[in-house]
């Protein structure tokens, strides 16, 4: 975070000013091109309320985002719920707001998808078959799946399945299952919901198998050592967003409702579905292969 600090002087006293540039990391949910034309009005919306300019970078793969804020010395990151755990867990991040979706929703859940005519109903018919997932660093798109196995009884997906491999987004693992690049997928359902309101075939062709506990929608988290001013300006920026007609409108393009304060606390499902996948947060490092 770059801090500007402009001094007025003016004939009695002086005005200080400060003017602060936040790169905020964006984790590829969507296509990156789709991302930042959704962020960007928000990023323009948070500058001219606070001052406060937003450079926002998009990460190419979900597990990138934990090296590059320590690296690239972000200040936040709109996380995912698992990447959010994970920086929680190993970076100490503070949450500050996730949003409230169009259907009233602040949370999400992980969808285990198949083709209704694939024949697979159970985890039992899944053996041999092609799976695919978003990122290791993903709750609805593997973090979820893992741990549902596990407690199917099925604890090695390199023997049990014929293939596996990484999408790396929500959406190319829904439209891979849809054309029949694999058998069995895994998404996040609000992006699963998205592609199916603009292409009926979604909701014809796929069936859900399995769903997870909810968790918390992607939200906004900084780090622990950010300026306390500038992290009350942003919050309140944010969270009063609902109360005036531009701010409404911003909403409307992000496709959310309003925004609201969330906590550590919002992130206890992800720690338990962490904790059935077997993964240790703490020293979680992982490769998509």
């Amino acid at each position: 975070m770059r801090i500007i600090i402009v001094c007025i002087l003016l004939p009695v006293f002086s005005v200080v000013l400060f003017a602060a540039e936040l790169t905020i990391g964006l984790i590829p949910e969507q296509n990156v091109f789709k991302q930042m034309r959704r962020y960007k009005p928000m990023g323009e919306y948070i500058e001219k309320k606070s001052g406060i300019k937003i450079k926002f970078t998009i990460l190419s793969r979900y597990g990138n985002i934990i090296n590059s804020f320590k690296n690239e010395e972000m200040d936040g990151a709109f996380w995912g719920s698992f990447t959010g755990a994970l920086a929680i867990s190993q970076l100490a991040i503070e949450p500050v707001a996730r949003p409230i979706w169009l259907d009233d929703t602040s949370t999400y859940h992980g969808f285990i998808f198949t083709r209704k005519k694939s024949g697979i109903k159970t985890v039992a018919d899944m053996k041999g078959k092609t799976i695919v997932f978003v990122d290791k660093a993903t709750t609805a798109g593997y973090v979820f799946p893992i741990a549902y196995f596990n407690e199917k009884g099925i604890n090695d997906i390199n023997t049990y399945f014929k293939e596996h491999y990484f999408a790396g987004s929500h959406d190319a693992a829904v439209i891979a299952v849809l054309e029949n690049e694999a058998d069995i997928g895994c998404a996040k359902n609000t992006i699963f919901n998205l592609l199916a309101a603009k292409d009926p075939r979604v909701k014809n062709e796929l069936v859900i198998l399995a769903r997870s506990p909810l968790v918390p929608s992607n939200g906004l988290a900084i780090r622990k050592d950010l300026d306390p001013v500038i992290r009350e300006k942003l919050a309140n920026v944010l969270l009063e967003m609902d109360r005036e007609p531009e701010g409404k409108e911003t909403l409307k393009k992000f496709g959310a409702k309003r925004f609201i304060k969330t906590t550590v606390d919002d992130y206890k499902p992800v720690f338990e579905l962490a904790k059935k996948a077997g993964i240790d947060l703490k020293k979680y490092r992982y490769l998509n292969k």
